[in-house]
C-alpha cells in the first residue's frame, strides 16, 4: 500500500541562467514578476501568494557554466507542503530510502526539506513558518558587523 503524498502546491521552479541580470529583467519586464530577493549569484522573482504563506517563485541562479539544449536549465523542483505535516514528510521519504536535508530560511521564514530523484534532480519539499525570522529587506545579504557598532 502506498501513503499518499502532503504535496498541496509547486513552490518554485528553479533555473540556471548564463546572465542573471538579462534573465531577471526579463522575466520583470515580460512577465511582471516583482524580485523577492537578491543575493550575488541568485534572485527569487514573486508568481503568486501560493500555499500557506510559501510564495510560489521563479528563481534564477548563476551557474558559471554554459546552457544549452545539451544541458538542462532546471535547477531543482519545489512543493509546498504544510508545516504540520513537515515532520512526517521527511520521516516518510527516510522511509522509503532516501536521503533527506532539512534546511531553515529564515529570511523567508521556509523550512525546507531536500532530496534527489532517481536522475540526481534535487527537489524540494518546503513549508512556511510563521514562528521563524522575518523578511525584512528585499536584498539578501549577510549582515556585517560594523567595527565599534556594539553589535556582536
Amino acid at each position: 500500500m502506498t501513503t499518499r503524498s502532503a504535496v498541496k502546491a509547486l513552490g518554485e521552479v528553479a533555473l540556471r541562467v548564463n546572465n542573471l541580470e538579462r534573465m531577471k529583467r526579463f522575466y520583470q519586464e515580460v512577465l511582471g514578476l516583482e524580485v523577492l530577493g537578491e543575493f550575488p549569484t541568485g534572485a527569487l522573482l514573486k508568481i503568486a501568494a501560493g500555499y500557506a504563506g510559501h510564495t510560489q517563485v521563479l528563481g534564477l541562479f548563476d551557474r558559471s557554466v554554459s546552457v544549452d539544449q545539451e544541458r538542462t536549465t532546471v535547477d531543482h523542483l519545489t512543493f509546498t507542503i504544510g508545516l504540520p505535516d513537515y515532520d512526517s514528510e521527511r520521516e516518510r521519504l527516510e522511509t522509503l530510502g532516501l536521503k533527506v536535508d532539512g534546511e531553515i530560511h529564515e529570511w523567508v521564514k521556509w523550512r525546507s526539506l531536500y532530496f534527489h530523484d532517481p536522475e540526481g534532480n534535487q527537489v524540494e519539499l518546503v513549508c512556511y513558518d510563521e514562528n521563524l525570522g522575518a523578511f525584512e529587506e528585499k536584498v539578501y545579504a549577510p549582515k556585517a558587523v560594523e567595527e565599534g557598532s556594539g553589535q556582536s
